[in-house]
């Protein structure tokens, strides 16, 4: 559906993405993640049309998309995009749902059943005579939305949908996303922020970082097999421990960070320097050492708990510190408190080794 190749841009001296190539299948949920100023935002322009890219190509259905205004508006109206902050003219929610449509000759019986049809998918049915300007963000948003997929185009760019919702509305526009992409089979690309919510409704994912896209796969690739140490530290990857391989027994590694020898699985010699990843949630904690049968076990101390929601962040010093995250249950069966002495224990594959 589409394709992106060696995709260059700048505004002004600024380098705002560097060599970007990816494709985006018939269908597929691609999401974007990378932090704020990191490029997403222009690259959901470029593919969607509104700006030209200092260099490189574009491909959308096959065709090249050319210079050619002309062209490019026949292939733009293929499309559609909801930006994080949507304008709304000042008219009824049916006449700026309907806005789309008019433009594309739609009118009478068969606009008004769209339009409806919209209304009732993202749940503002009889809200059509409403003044947009008078809704709140997350009905606003949802005023978007339907403006989006009420023209049916094979490709929704979605911008940031909930970066300025709240929790709940945030809950309802991601309902919605995931029921329209299950019902009309559309391609989206979305760009977001939020890891989790690119865990939840991505099929696959990017990472753009400083312009660039630095690793491409499936929220299990992105997530626990990340492959450098700035990518790691974006998707909540905290416990990352510098050392050195200093055995490697058929892919089974010994690492020694700072005197502390820690397992792992890598295919990488002796002598090479890595850094060590560890997801907080493959840290489990113990009061005995004998409760655990996890080649990788530490005796050490809790300098700090902190909970939030039904989850406890645990800190833990043992020669180096590491951070594992529980549940508010455990933690409370443990009676876990700062200055108890605990057992810290995770798997050899639990650990993902990065070449420094």
């Amino acid at each position: 559906m589409l394709k992106v190749e060696h995709l260059h841009h700048n505004y002004g001296k600024a380098e705002i993405l560097r060599n970007i190539s990816l494709g985006v299948e018939r269908g597929e949920v691609f999401v974007t993640i990378g932090p704020s100023g990191s490029g997403k935002t222009t690259l959901l322009r470029l593919v969607g049309l509104l700006e030209k890219p200092t260099s490189g190509y574009i491909y959308f259905d096959g065709y090249k998309v050319n210079n050619s205004e002309r062209a490019r508006m026949e292939i733009r109206r293929r499309m559609a995009m909801v930006s994080q902050k949507p304008a709304v003219f000042s008219a009824s929610v049916f006449e700026n749902i309907a806005y789309g449509l008019k433009v594309r000759k739609e009118k009478g019986a068969n606009l008004r059943l769209k339009v409806m049809n919209a209304l009732e998918t993202v749940g503002l049915a009889g809200y059509d005579k409403r003044n947009a300007r008078t809704l709140s963000g997350g009905e606003t948003q949802r005023v978007a939305l339907a403006r989006a997929i009420v023209i049916e185009p094979e490709l929704l760019l979605l911008d940031e949908p909930t970066a300025n919702l709240d929790p709940l509305s945030t809950s309802h526009i991601e309902s919605l996303v995931t029921d329209v992409i299950k019902k009309s089979s559309m391609t989206v690309m979305m760009n977001t922020h939020d890891m989790f919510q690119g865990q939840r409704l991505a099929d696959r994912m990017g990472v753009l970082i400083g312009g660039e896209m630095m690793q491409m796969g499936n929220t299990r690739e992105i997530f626990n097999a990340p492959q450098s140490r700035k990518i790691a530290e974006f998707v909540g990857v905290e416990n990352m421990l510098g050392g050195v391989i200093v055995s490697n027994e058929e892919c089974l590694v010994t690492v020694d960070v700072g005197g502390v020898k820690v397992g792992a699985l890598s295919k990488l010699n002796v002598g090479t320097e890595i850094c060590a990843c560890i997801r907080p949630e493959e840290i489990t904690l113990v009061k005995s050492k004998e409760s655990t049968s996890a080649r990788n076990t530490f005796s050490g101390e809790i300098t700090r708990i902190v909970l939030f929601g039904p989850f406890a962040r645990v800190e833990i010093y043992c020669g180096f510190a590491l951070v594992s995250l529980i549940t508010k249950k455990s933690a409370e069966e443990m009676n876990l408190q700062t200055g108890d002495r605990i057992y810290a224990s995770f798997k050899a594959t639990g650990v993902h080794v990065i070449k420094k």
